[in-house]
Parts: C-alpha cells; sequence; structure tokens
C-alpha cells in the first residue's frame, strides 16, 4: 500500500520546518517539499490552504525576521486582500511549516502539531 499524497511548504533555514519534515520522514512518509521561498503558493491556493485550516488570514502572517512592521502589517483594520497581496509580495511573511494531507492542512507550530496529522494518516 502506497503513503498518502503529504505535502509540506517548507523553509530548509528554519528549525520548526526542518523537525516537522523529520517528523514526516520518520513516520515513513516521502512528502513533497516544496520550498515556498523559492516557489510561493498562488493566490487562489494561498486562500485554499488558508480555508482549510479553517483560520482567519491574519493568523498565517509571520511578523519575526519579515517586512511585517515596516509594511504596517500590525494594523488590525487591514482587510483579508491586503493581507494576501503583502503574503504573495513577500512570502516570508507566510508562516511555516504547513502542511497538506488527503484530510486536512495544518500550520504546524509547534513541531508536535504534525503527530496528529500523521495520525490520521495511519487511520484505516
Amino acid at each position: 500500500m502506497s503513503n498518502p499524497v503529504v505535502t509540506i511548504y517548507h523553509n530548509p533555514a528554519c528549525g520548526t520546518s526542518r523537525n516537522v519534515l523529520a517528523f514526516l520522514q520518520n513516520a515513513g512518509q516521502d512528502p513533497t517539499i516544496i520550498e515556498y521561498l523559492k516557489e510561493p503558493p498562488d493566490r487562489a491556493t494561498l486562500i485554499e490552504l488558508i480555508q482549510r485550516m479553517g483560520i482567519p488570514v491574519r493568523a498565517l502572517l509571520r511578523e519575526k525576521g519579515t517586512p511585517y512592521a515596516d509594511l504596517g502589517l500590525a494594523d488590525t483594520t487591514l482587510p483579508d486582500e491586503v493581507l494576501l497581496d503583502r503574503m504573495l509580495e513577500h512570502p516570508i511573511l507566510i508562516n511555516r511549516p504547513i502542511v497538506v494531507t488527503p484530510t486536512a492542512v495544518r500550520l504546524c507550530r509547534p513541531s508536535e502539531t504534525v503527530l496528529e496529522l500523521i495520525a490520521t494518516l495511519d487511520a484505516p
């Protein structure tokens, strides 16, 4: 029986992202790795990921080590469309790692969050 298709939106410079990838590989998964800084998702994909995670757009924004402050993204009156525009213009603003399985999508911070997804992959 083959493994289900698992995708990770990954930044190899991020320790959390590396840990999540290791958890997946140690569980016998061979995930599709998308280095999202080199291959950012398009708008439709980003919206789909956010919707499947069931989180607000703002919850996917990364502040640390990004142009978040310079772009004025702390302004809570900014509409989702503006936040999406900024994430597409500056992919470093997209928090990571995002793991996609056939049944769920999760922002896996902390790393151990991926264990819930791995458990669903083994379920019959």
